[in-house]
């Protein structure tokens, strides 16, 4: 296994160029956040704008409309239960983040995905849509550019493997036959991708064990796939990466770090480390 250090950030983030524009930086569609879980959207639309992302769309219920707005006048908003506009925004995506805070009455909105995505654009499945591709049994469309973001319970839903069960081995031999890269969150987060090693990171912190933090995760990963295309599998490790290393610099100081916290302090992370 291959441990990450700031070596795959140095790596990574680049120095923008001088002649560029929003749409150079990656357009990312974000769609999640129901009636109750609005904050995750707005979460992982907020750490995609706050690393870099050029364009953020969210589609989401309408009464998070208002409190997108308010809280990241950055993104413009859909309402995800439009298919017409949803439909639109996926056409014109270089990155579909789908999940954080979706619900599990929205499985529409994930086939809908399935059906629409095109070979060209990156797939960031992450909570509800996780547990939804795993009740549905839905194929993905192009697995080699889609990304799987599960927790150790949601990992269990998609593989079989029982928590305590999903050793490096099995969960490899899982991918393996997925076709999809799989970033595997715990206490030691570690990235799976077919037929390359497994990157580990052993950075991580109790401090990060907050609502919020995965959806946070998700955006940076849609932002670094639709920025940093070089080397799409490197994007993803740095991202996962810069994650916990924020959270790892706040917890010397802060008994717990919020993903608020944590996506304020991404400009100023990312700065550091541009080559």
């Amino acid at each position: 296994m291959i441990e990450l250090t700031d070596d795959i950030l140095f790596k990574t983030i680049t120095k923008r160029p001088a002649h560029s524009h929003k749409g150079t930086f990656g357009r990312l569609l974000i769609i999640g956040g129901n009636e109750t879980y609005g904050g995750a959207a707005i979460l992982a639309a907020s750490s995609a704008v706050y690393s870099g992302a050029g364009l953020v769309s969210v589609a989401t219920a309408p009464c998070n409309h208002a409190a997108l707005h308010a809280r990241l006048p950055e993104a413009m908003v859909a309402d995800y239960g439009d298919r017409t506009q949803v439909k639109s925004l996926l056409a014109s995506a270089d990155v579909i983040v789908i999940g954080p805070g979706l619900g599990l009455n929205r499985g529409d909105l994930v086939e809908l995905v399935m059906e629409e995505v095109r070979e060209e654009q990156w797939v960031v499945a992450d909570g509800s849509a996780l547990t939804l591709i795993a009740q549905k049994q839905l194929a993905l469309p192009f697995p080699h550019k889609t990304v799987l973001t599960p927790h150790e319970k949601e990992l269990e839903r998609l593989s079989g493997l029982k928590i305590g069960g999903q050793t490096v081995p099995k969960v490899q031999e899982f991918v393996e036959e997925l076709g999809a890269v799989v970033v595997a969150k715990s206490s030691e987060t570690k990235i799976f991708a077919p037929g390359q090693e497994v990157y580990g990171l052993t950075i991580g912190t109790p401090a990060q064990a907050t609502g919020g933090m995965g959806d946070t995760l998700a955006g940076i990963i849609g932002s670094f796939l639709g920025q940093f295309t070089t080397e799409n599998l490197q994007a993803i490790t740095a991202a996962t990466y810069l994650h916990s290393k924020i959270a790892k610099e706040l917890a010397k100081t802060a008994y717990v770090v919020l993903p608020t916290h944590l996506i304020e302090e991404l400009p100023r992370m990312m700065k550091k480390y541009e080559v």
